[in-house]
C-alpha cells in the first residue's frame, strides 16, 4: 500500500528512473500477499526473496543475505524502504555497507516502546538513512531530537492515503457484493495481528471474550489473519454467537469496503488508525502506545487496553457518541507520491 503511489509516480519519468521491484516473499500466502499486487496495480516484481516466515532475527538475516547479491548485481543508486517490519531494516543494513543511498518512506515515527520489534526497526533504519520523508511534524520532530539534519528530513503526507484516495471509489464499488457478509446496516469490523495481543492466551481469551458480549448488542466481522485464526484455535476460543463473524482475510479493497460502513474498527494495526483517521470512522486501537499520535490528537483513534472490562467500555462509549469530527491532518491529501519524486529530481538524488 505504500510502495504503488511511489512506482507509479516514478513510472511517469522514464528518462530520470530506472525501477527495480523487490519482493521479499515474507507473505506467501495469496491472501495475504498476491491479491495486493493485484488490487494496487502493481507490477509483477522483478525479484523475490521467498524468505517466507520464521522469527525477527531469522527473517532479517535471511533478507540480508539474499539482498546483498542482488545490490551488487542491480547496482542502484538508491534503495527505497518502507515502513517498519524487518524487510525495512534488513535491506537498509545492506544498503549502507554497500555504500548505497537509502531513502526511508514513513520515517520518524515512534511509540517510544522498545519491546515491540518495529521500533527497533524504526530508529535503526533512520539512523542509516539518506532522505527520509515523513507523514507528519511529530516525526519531523522525533527526528530532529534524534540529531539527524533537517536537509536529510522531508516532509511530504502519508503515501498510504496515497492509495486509500485512488482506490476509494473502486472498493466502494464492491460493497453490493459484500453486503451478504453483514446481516444489518451497523457493524463493527476487527483486525488483530500482533503477538502482545494474540500470542498470549490470557490476553486472546479477554479479547475473544469482549468481542463475543459486543456482538450481542451489534455485529462484529472479524477477517483473521492466518497467524490469529492458528491461535484462537489452538487456544479453544472459537466463538459461540454467530454474530460474531469469523471469516477469512479480506484484500485491500474489500476491507477499505467495509471500514467505510463500518460503526467503528477495533484494530492493533497501525496503518488502520491512519485510514480510519481520513475516513472519519471511530477507531479502537488494542494497544497501550501508538507510534502515530496525530490519529489520536487530531484523528478519531483512541487506545485501549487488551481486557475484556476496558473493550466493552470503550466501545459501549463509542457507540453512544455523536459521530467525531472528521479532522484530516495535513498534506494527506492523496498526494505524497508527488513529493517523494519531486523530492528526487529536484536534488542531486537522481
Amino acid at each position: 500500500m505504500k510502495a504503488a503511489p511511489v512506482i507509479r509516480e516514478m513510472a511517469g519519468f522514464p528518462v530520470s528512473f530506472k525501477q527495480l521491484l523487490l519482493h521479499t516473499g515474507q507473505h506467501y500466502d495469496p491472501r495475504m500477499s498476491q491479491i495486493f499486487f493485484e488490487e494496487l496495480d502493481l507490477p509483477t516484481p522483478d525479484v523475490n526473496l521467498d524468505v517466507g516466515s520464521g522469527s525477527h532475527v531469522w527473517q532479517t538475516t535471511q533478507i540480508m543475505m539474499r539482498f546483498e547479491p542482488i545490490l551488487l548485481d542491480f547496482q542502484p543508486d538508491w534503495v527505497i524502504v518502507y515502513g517498519d517490519v524487518n524487510s525495512t531494516l534488513a535491506c537498509s543494513l545492506v544498503s549502507s555497507k554497500l555504500n548505497i543511498g537509502v531513502a526511508h518512506v514513513e520515517a520518524g515515527l515512534r511509540s517510544y516502546d522498545r519491546s515491540m520489534p518495529e521500533e527497533i526497526n524504526r530508529l535503526v533504519t533512520d539512523q542509516l538513512s539518506d532522505l527520509m520523508f515523513t507523514p507528519s511534524e511529530d516525526a519531523n520532530r522525533n527526528l530532529e531530537r534524534e540529531g539527524i539534519g533537517q536537509d536529510k528530513i522531508h516532509l511530504v503526507g502519508n503515501v498510504m492515503i496515497d492509495t486509500l484516495v485512488h482506490l476509494l471509489p473502486r472498493a466502494k464499488n464492491n460493497l453490493s457484493r459484500l453486503a451478504p457478509l453483514y446481516s444489518s446496516d451497523r457493524y463493527i469490523l476487527v483486525t488483530l495481528h500482533r503477538p502482545s495481543n494474540v500470542d498470549d492466551p490470557a490476553t486472546l481469551k479477554e479479547i475473544m471474550s469482549a468481542l463475543e458480549m459486543i456482538s450481542i448488542e451489534i455485529q462484529v466481522l472479524f477477517p483473521v489473519h492466518p497467524r490469529t485464526r492458528e491461535r484462537i484455535s489452538k487456544y479453544g476460543l472459537q466463538p459461540k454467537n454467530p454474530r460474531l463473524v469469523i471469516m477469512e482475510p479480506l484484500g485491500y479493497l474489500d476491507f477499505l469496503a467495509l471500514q467505510t460502513k463500518s460503526a467503528l474498527v477495533i484494530t492493533d494495526s497501525g496503518g488502520i488508525q491512519e485510514e480510519t483517521t481520513f475516513l472519519g470512522i471511530p477507531c479502537l486501537t488494542a494497544r497501550s502506545n501508538t507510534e502515530r499520535p496525530v490519529t489520536i490528537s487530531l484523528g478519531t483513534n483512541q487506545l485501549v487496553e487488551s481486557t475484556s472490562k476496558a473493550l466493552l467500555t470503550a466501545v459501549r462509549s463509542q457507540l453512544a457518541a455523536p459521530p467525531p469530527e472528521r479532522k484530516v491532518p495535513p498534506l494527506w491529501d492523496g498526494q505524497a507520491a508527488q513529493r517523494i519524486v519531486q523530492v528526487f529530481l529536484q536534488s542531486d538524488a537522481t
